[in-house]
């Protein structure tokens, strides 16, 4: 696949150089050596997975900014040269270190104002017990009474988790689109 590389920094205009960044990531990025940002090169997909077990589902802990102390359901970019659903298990992996089956595509959230979209599948767990990566400080199942709702780091995860729910009542499972603001 050809692209087109970043050449300078979009925050201060230096030239990059294409490395493996410090901060635990394992590929290749456009890093700028006078301020440090790195450029990711991502579709604006965000992929993840409604990770669940019995009644609860599984909410990692952010240790990174956006939003770093909130919880959020296991997700991120997509990659480039992967499937939706491989990227919801690779986020899955790495952010909390589950044991899972992937299932059924669950919601499609439009995420216009900046400029993106979120897709997650349900993941039924196969255990209770999570590693989490550096991007996650805690991995917890909770059932619905004891999600910190106030505590959610995107509105994309807010109504995938009402939904999910929502449906888990109904004792069936749909696929959700929804355009969020």
């Amino acid at each position: 696949m050809y692209r087109s590389p970043i050449k300078h920094c979009k925050n201060c205009g230096t030239a990059v150089l294409y490395r493996v960044p410090d901060d635990g990531d394992t590929k290749e990025r456009a890093v700028c050596p006078a301020c440090g940002t790195i450029h990711y090169e991502n579709p604006l997909n965000v992929v993840g997975t409604v990770p669940h077990l019995g009644d609860r589902v599984l909410l990692c802990k952010r240790n990174i900014e956006p939003r770093w102390g909130k919880w959020t359901l296991p997700a991120g970019f997509m990659e480039l040269n992967e499937t939706t659903a491989q990227g919801a298990a690779r986020e899955t992996d790495e952010e909390a270190g589950a044991q899972f089956e992937m299932e059924d595509l669950f919601s499609v959230l439009n995420v216009e104002r900046v400029g993106q979209v979120h897709l997650f599948y349900r993941a039924r767990l196969l255990s209770d017990q999570f590693n989490p990566g550096h991007e996650t400080i805690e991995a917890r199942l909770f059932t619905e009474a004891e999600i910190p709702w106030e505590e959610i780091a995107f509105k994309t995860v807010k109504a995938t988790l009402e939904r999910y729910f929502d449906d888990r009542r109904k004792g069936s499972y749909g696929i959700h689109v929804l355009d969020i603001s």
